[in-house]
């Protein structure tokens, strides 16, 4: 049976602006039914790398969590920290980014909680027995949150071939650890330049299988590639292998969004504006693939996803996520998806009737 995804175009009227119409889609997938009395729930999104400018704006997500408000619960907007060295490897550098780009509780209307801790090692372990994922790593305030709002900014992606509700979910909500072993099939290594022998990360693996004396050391035939030393290492000395393949990566995306989605209810969101070739995690944006399309929603995140990527297709005439990033497949992810059963790529589209 297909989904239904609704969804409304950019177009408004002195009546009807963005906001409002973006309030009448919440009430179309009935977001108050995934909302108890005092729950907690975790608006999702990606707050930028700050210098890129094409993330979600502040104001949509004030409407979000006004509504979720309105029907008793507690909403906070979350995201976990990146596997990369940026201005979102750590909870301090992250909340300050995060507030740069406008994320404030005076703007927001809620507080902002880093979802795996101050070095992305704060995770719940999530078992799912998937195909490549038996357990996964997944920050804390997802995990144990009562619900959970996706709001996505949905872009082209270099890795995945596009960045949706499957990857905000998948990829961002998992701790550094989660990441490191959904990007990586092998274990870090150092950068020895880029070590100051701090002993970090000799005092806080769990299989003392890193030594230090001028630069860290690590003994392969100790390490579990858990990532704990990536977590520590404040100088970038600690490094991922970036060797999971374009397809392994985005089977392991739609298995660790299995995970982070498990017992919980949810709502899905996605705004096709500003749709970049890459993912917002760069400190720039380039020129959009297409011009703005609008605003989407669902219960299905599988059906949503597809639902953006044909909604892309068709107003480009062409697809433009392919052609640039040609060597990579978007609808791995989708059939991957699917086939576990996280929902379902036939979905019904429905126009929301905004009376401009």
């Amino acid at each position: 049976m297909a989904s239904k995804v609704y969804f409304t175009d950019m177009s408004v009227s002195p009546e009807m602006g963005l906001l409002k119409k973006l309030e009448l889609l919440l009430k179309k997938v009935e977001l108050e039914k995934i909302v108890e009395p005092d729950h907690l729930v975790a608006v999702k999104l990606h707050f930028g790398e700050y210098g890129n400018l094409s993330f979600i704006r502040p104001q949509y997500v004030r409407i979000v969590v006004d509504y979720i408000k309105r029907h008793g619960g507690k909403p906070f907007l979350t995201d976990a920290n990146t596997l990369y060295k940026g201005h979102r490897s750590n909870a301090v550098d992250h909340l300050m980014n995060a507030y740069l780009n406008g994320f404030t509780p005076e703007v927001v209307g809620a507080p902002v909680i880093i979802a795996d801790g101050l070095r992305g090692s704060d995770e719940v372990e999530i078992p799912i027995d998937g195909e490549y994922i038996k357990e996964a790593k997944v920050g804390s305030a997802v995990a144990l949150a009562d619900a959970i709002v996706a709001l996505t900014h949905f872009k082209g992606h270099e890795q995945t071939g596009f960045g949706g509700t499957l990857k905000n979910l998948g990829m961002g909500a998992a701790s550094r650890v989660g990441k490191l072993e959904q990007h990586s099939d092998s274990k870090p290594y150092v950068q020895e330049e880029n070590c100051v022998a701090c002993r970090m990360c000799e005092r806080h693996c769990p299989t003392s299988a890193i030594t230090v004396d001028r630069v860290a050391k690590i003994d392969y035939e100790k390490c579990i590639g858990c990532g704990e030393c990536i977590a520590m290492c404040i100088y970038g000395a600690m490094s991922p292998r970036w060797d999971s393949s374009a397809e392994l990566l985005s089977k392991k995306i739609a298995e660790y969004t299995l995970a982070t989605l498990k017992g919980k209810k949810a709502v899905f969101v996605s705004f096709l504006t500003h749709i970049s070739p890459d993912c917002d995690c760069w400190h720039i944006n380039k020129p959009p693939v297409v011009s703005d399309i609008g605003i989407a929603a669902s219960t299905d995140p599988v059906a949503l996803d597809q639902a953006c990527i044909d909604l892309v297709l068709k107003r480009a005439g062409k697809d433009p996520f392919l052609e640039v990033h040609p060597t990579v497949d978007w609808r791995i992810q989708l059939e991957h998806a699917e086939r576990i059963g996280l929902g379902n790529r036939s979905y019904e589209l429905v126009e929301v009737a905004c009376n401009l």
